[in-house]
């Protein structure tokens, strides 16, 4: 049986057990439960009364929100490798990775990393964890990417171990080109249509410092983007929406729609907070971004209790790559771009108990400043001209794009006792 502490940057929150039958069970801190005060650790943890959850049953897999904190995909058999863990296990690697997991999340072994095991079977060994090739950072998602630190001069650097980075570096991809680029350019994009995005830029990865020996060179330029869950030397705490809802990273695509997102941002971040959804809703739909999963939406708690959208990531345009690619989520119902139009929207905001005049008048917002700054969506010429004949092609081809569609034709709440379908 092994342990390992939870803590919300310097506040103990609870343990994980990893029990001798490789199940896992979280218990939060009674200290932590009885304390009216208590910052957010996740909304996903509330249950139907708004009570929080004191314990989770024991499962072979962590509980969703810590599995939702550990890599996917390549990234995930990367570290694994070459850490000497199974990959196919959560628990060692979160053992592994807790110093440094996303937002203030720490997951720490009673004795503290580094210090000599004190059984012969632990999960990771003293070795690895003091290893200066064994990188410990935790970045949700698949792609191939690094923590990273950024000197004087500009220049980017994986620190040893891979720690404690405050940008961070995404690698150019051998199978899609100019994936950097591409998102590069659509997050400009973004902030040019009003939407709060990092600080970004572009490096040839042959000029990163310390990347591993193995990794290619010479696939033109990396990414980076500033670490929003990092100020300083402290730790901002954010969550996914995948972790609100208790979904699995292989479920992100599934059982969960964007009405369903709405209703939840309407309930606990108010007016604001989902004209700002459906602000980047229609942005993504715009570039064509068929991306746009539960782990592509955040919640920053800047105060440690406030849930807002955390700003702007993992803007890409899909349709480059994949002309018949659909929306990542539901909307109402619908994945195909060309049903999107204002009567679908209305329909969305029904399923949402959100006013229509709340996601009309937002979408109409995002659809004239998009159309304002097209013009200037290529502006530094980091993209081909077919990339940019793509998004026009697919803006063109929504209903929702076209002059006066989403026109609001009233802001009055729904009313009372009015049904609203649940997808």
């Amino acid at each position: 049986m092994h342990t390992l502490d939870i803590f919300l940057g310097d506040r103990r929150v609870g343990t994980i057990t990893n029990l001798d039958n490789d199940h896992n069970v979280f218990v939060f801190d009674p200290a932590y439960v009885a304390d009216g005060d208590r910052p957010i650790f996740s909304l996903g943890f509330f249950n139907a009364n708004g009570e929080l959850s004191a314990t989770t049953r024991p499962q072979l897999r962590l509980p969703a929100f810590f599995a939702n904190l550990l890599p996917e995909g390549h990234l995930r058999e990367y570290l694994a490798e070459r850490a000497r863990v199974n990959s196919a296990r959560d628990f060692p690697l979160l053992w592994l990775l807790g110093e440094d997991l996303p937002g203030a999340v720490i997951a720490r072994h009673p004795m503290g990393v580094g210090i000599t095991p004190s059984e012969p079977d632990d999960v990771v060994s003293a070795t690895i964890q003091n290893d200066p090739t064994v990188l410990k950072f935790s970045l949700a998602g698949v792609q191939l990417k690094f923590s990273a630190i950024r000197d004087a001069t500009g220049g980017l650097t994986i620190p040893v171990h891979g720690k404690d980075g405050k940008w961070i570096l995404k690698m150019p991809s051998a199978t899609y080109p100019l994936v950097p680029e591409n998102e590069y350019t659509m997050l400009t994009f973004a902030r040019r249509v009003g939407i709060d995005v990092p600080e970004i830029g572009l490096i040839e990865s042959g000029d990163v410092g310390n990347l591993p020996p193995e990794v290619r060179k010479d696939l033109g330029k990396a990414m980076y983007i500033r670490r929003f869950d990092r100020g300083g030397d402290s730790r901002i705490h954010i969550e996914d929406f995948a972790q609100i809802f208790n979904q699995y990273p292989a479920n992100k695509y599934e059982n969960v729609s964007y009405a369903n997102m709405l209703a939840g941002i309407w309930r606990t971040m108010g007016e604001e907070g989902a004209k700002e959804f459906v602000r980047r809703l229609t942005f993504s739909i715009g570039i064509g971004n068929a991306d746009m999963h539960l782990k592509n939406w955040s919640v920053i708690y800047r105060d440690g209790k406030t849930p807002e959208l955390a700003p702007a990531y993992d803007y890409v345009s899909t349709i480059v790559y994949i002309p018949n690619d659909r929306l990542a989520l539901t909307l109402a119902r619908t994945k195909e771009w060309t049903d999107i139009s204002s009567d679908l929207l209305e329909r969305f905001a029904r399923r949402a108990a959100v006013p229509r005049g709340v996601v009309l008048s937002a979408a109409r917002d995002m659809v004239d400043r998009m159309h304002e700054e097209l013009p200037h969506l290529n502006d530094q010429g980091l993209v081909p001209r077919e990339f940019t004949s793509a998004i026009e092609r697919n803006i063109a081809s929504i209903p929702l794009f076209a002059p006066g569609a989403a026109h609001v034709r009233g802001s009055n709440p729904l009313p009372e006792g009015e049904i609203v379908e649940i997808e």
